[in-house]
């Protein structure tokens, strides 16, 4: 059994009590670590669908950036860390990073081209605790999927709504649009992809139900 820490604590004591080669995902959420839930399947399929997707155009497009199998974001709190869902990094920011090659953590906002979280059921989270940490350690660009339409109906609107709200970093501020239905993902990361929120969506289907 994994023993957790019963005091809050800081993002580098968190580092240092991760289980090695741990089968559990772990954040740290206000100095307090956090054990993620295990995905549904739905959420399982559109995150290696959103990977997929993403990785063929950056190969397609011979970019130099990738998606890591693991990376832990250091905010500027020193209360959180955290681990999207789907993490594009860049691979000339990366030479700037102090603790990358050592422990695959990312502390530049710099070195993230795109950070996407699919929703589960602490939306709170990604909705209000994450965009603005995100927006502070200035990651360019923020994807939230809500596939199931869990978020507050400030967020998604009324009525409540499958919907992916990308965040763009503007003037050092979060600009937020919101994609449904055929609506085309615009991203400033990835301009020529062609994806619409309902392919996403339906990516999370068994095959006999997306069609």
């Amino acid at each position: 059994m994994i023993q957790t820490i019963s005091k809050t604590i800081a993002f580098d004591e968190f580092v240092a009590w991760y289980p090695e080669n741990s089968v559990r995902k772990y954040e740290l959420h206000n100095g307090v670590i956090v054990e993620m839930p295990l995905g549904t399947g739905r959420h399982s399929r559109i995150m290696g669908f959103a990977r997929d997707e993403i990785t063929t155009e950056i190969r397609r497009l011979k970019l130099p950036c990738f998606i890591p199998g693991d990376c832990l974001l250091k905010p500027v709190r020193n209360e959180a860390g955290y681990q999207p869902d789907v993490v594009v990094l860049d691979e000339v920011a990366l030479a700037n990073e102090p603790r990358w090659d050592r422990e695959s953590i990312i502390t530049m906002g710099s070195s993230v081209r795109l950070a996407v979280e699919i929703v589960s059921t602490n939306w709170q989270d990604d909705y209000l605790v994450k965009v603005a940490d995100y927006e502070r350690l200035g990651i360019s660009e923020y994807w939230v999927v809500d596939y199931a339409a869990l978020g507050g109906r400030r967020f998604i609107g009324n009525p409540k709504q499958p919907t992916i709200s990308v965040y763009q970093l503007v003037d050092g501020e979060y600009q937020i649009s919101l994609f449904r239905g055929n609506d085309i993902i615009e991203s400033l990361a990835f301009p020529e992809l062609r994806l619409t929120a309902e392919q996403i969506f339906r990516a999370g289907l068994p095959a006999t139900e997306s069609t």
